[in-house]
């Protein structure tokens, strides 16, 4: 039976970007058949202004390092997913607000597969590319990069398109009880939390349509 997963989620975050390659890999599987992915809000650091901060400074302050080096556990979990993070290239910890606002816009479009798609290449501008996913012009220029228009980006990001939507998915994240991400709504019922193996999201997604038919 279709299935919707909302991925509640943050750019600045090394077990999304992990966890969205391993739904990719159960999305290519018969589990995957039927099922719909939105992407949700979510801001680790919402207090993070506007224009960023230093990412060293701000590591140092919080965990008494710089940043630069990817943490063990991290690097082996994402080599298992064909990524090569990049921490050392990464010099802004940008606020993701303008972030969550583009893949709002991606998902009016209407084509879920582009805010998907979109969701992939902007971990991949920040973690693999050291680009600050706070400002604008680097979201017009990966937006673009998906097939969206950068002036139509610009003009939206410039004004206060998506302000509320965005504002909503956070305040439902709490509302939900979400404190750590990524965590996978499924059918706006059964959470995973976690970048959990595609075996365990597997599992769940099955039990999930299971007992959604009962339901029904």
């Amino acid at each position: 039976m279709p299935l919707t997963i909302e991925v509640f989620s943050d750019l600045v975050c090394p077990w999304c970007f992990i966890g969205k390659r391993r739904l990719d890999r159960v999305l290519a599987s018969p589990a995957g058949e039927g099922v719909e992915v939105r992407w949700r809000a979510y801001q680790l650091a919402p207090r993070i202004p506007a224009e960023g901060v230093d990412r060293a400074r701000y590591y140092e302050a919080k965990f008494g390092n710089d940043g630069s080096r990817v943490p063990s556990r991290i690097a082996e979990e994402a080599a298992s997913e064909g990524i090569s993070m990049n921490f050392a290239a990464i010099r802004v910890m940008p606020n993701t607000f303008s972030g969550h606002r583009l893949l709002h816009l991606a998902e009016e479009s209407g084509d879920a597969a582009l805010q998907h798609l979109l969701a992939d290449e902007l971990f991949q501008a920040y973690f693999q590319q050291g680009l600050d996913v706070g400002r604008p012009e680097v979201l017009a220029d990966v937006a673009a990069r998906v097939g969206m228009d950068r002036r139509t980006v610009i003009d939206y990001l410039a004004g206060d398109g998506g302000v509320d939507a965005v504002r909503a998915e956070l305040e439902r994240a709490v509302d939900l009880g979400i404190s750590g991400v990524p965590c996978f709504l499924l059918g706006g019922t059964f959470p995973i939390p976690g970048a959990q193996s595609a075996e365990v999201m597997t599992t769940f997604i099955n039990r999930a349509r299971e007992r959604l038919a009962d339901a029904g």
